[in-house]
């Protein structure tokens, strides 16, 4: 019996990107079917809410959504709805892998797991601004809570993701050095869970220091666990050692329910125009059919996208090529063969 699942199409360059990734689902042969809802700013223009009830009312049901990108106003409007999913569902885990899938960039052969804490840390957003004299915005504080229960349940799960997946390493990054309290937590959290998993090698690291060793040596890295903020800067970094956004899948995980995404955001400035990268979203779509035991579809799709990337016969602009978005998908169905 075919899965449903939830997609929501998104903002910008989403309802382009997510045609492209259901148009290869098909062809794939992925026993999936559809229920599409909205959500972002297209939610707000046509139902006055950025995450309608009828979007939450659908997640609810099939427990799999797989989503485009969203625009989230910069320092004004509405909060993140990327956020609001998470904290809605529990969606503790954030799984970001950076793999290269063609050769001539600054680096070759990286194959690196990012896993971000995903309800916690600064993006909880409780903050105020404080008043002085006549100016009620004279300053602004935001609070960072980070909870033992948080921590652990990451940390334990960036442990068995690597157990699972026959990774060696797990590298918790981190602050403890400043941020005693808060990110002392997570290290201490942390290394009473490594104890558990004496088959896996274990580090903590500076997260500053991490970012620099990332440029440097991607390679001494494995799986990489950390608090939310720290997590969503350094998996676009990781994105950039594997040729950009355009090749990020992302995964956000929670007991019951799981969505996946594209890592960019909504690119407005080339919406409607056809030559988007679906890539990000694909690799995104097969992480979501390994997670319904469609493995073998994921595989099928993961091999075509290879193959179309490493022969460079179609290529979209963010690849130094000059094929639209069409181009491109039609070229991943044909290699599915």
């Amino acid at each position: 019996m075919a899965i449903e699942i939830t997609v929501i199409p998104g903002d910008g360059i989403g309802p382009e990107v997510t045609s492209a990734t259901l148009e290869v689902l098909n062809a794939a042969g992925a026993d999936l079917t559809y229920d599409e809802q909205l959500g972002g700013v297209s939610a707000l223009e046509s139902v006055g809410s950025p995450l309608p009830d009828a979007t939450l009312d659908s997640i609810r049901r099939t427990r799999i959504a797989l989503k485009g990108p969203l625009t989230t106003p910069s320092g004004s409007g509405f909060r993140s709805v990327n956020v609001a999913l998470r904290k809605e569902f529990d969606l503790y885990a954030n799984v970001r892998p950076a793999r290269t899938l063609f050769g001539g960039g600054r680096y070759d052969d990286i194959d690196l797991v990012l896993i971000r804490e995903n309800t916690e840390g600064l993006y909880v957003g409780v903050e105020h601004f404080i008043g002085v004299g006549d100016d009620a915005r004279a300053a602004a504080e935001s609070v960072m809570i980070v909870t033992r229960h948080g921590t652990e349940r990451i940390v334990r799960y960036a442990f068995e993701y690597a157990r699972t997946h026959g990774r060696k390493k797990v590298t918790v990054a981190h602050k403890a050095n400043i941020l005693k309290y808060t990110q002392g937590l997570i290290l201490d959290v942390a290394r009473d869970v490594a104890e558990d998993y004496p088959d896996i090698e274990f580090e903590d690291r500076i997260i500053d220091a991490t970012a620099m060793w990332l440029v440097l040596d991607p390679y001494r890295f494995d799986v990489l666990v950390m608090e939310n903020m720290f997590g969503d800067i350094l998996s676009d970094l990781m994105a950039g050692l594997v040729g950009g956004l355009g090749f990020a899948p992302a995964a956000n995980i929670g007991l019951d329910t799981a969505m996946f995404e594209a890592v960019h955001g909504s690119a407005p400035d080339i919406a409607g125009q056809g030559v988007a990268n679906p890539t990000s979203l694909l690799l995104s779509a097969c992480m979501m059919l390994d997670h319904v035991d469609q493995g073998d579809v994921a595989h099928r799709i993961r091999t075509a996208i290879g193959t179309v990337l490493r022969n460079g016969d179609v290529r979209t602009r963010d690849m130094g090529g000059t094929d639209g978005t069409a181009a491109y998908t039609a070229a991943v169905v044909r290699a599915l063969g």
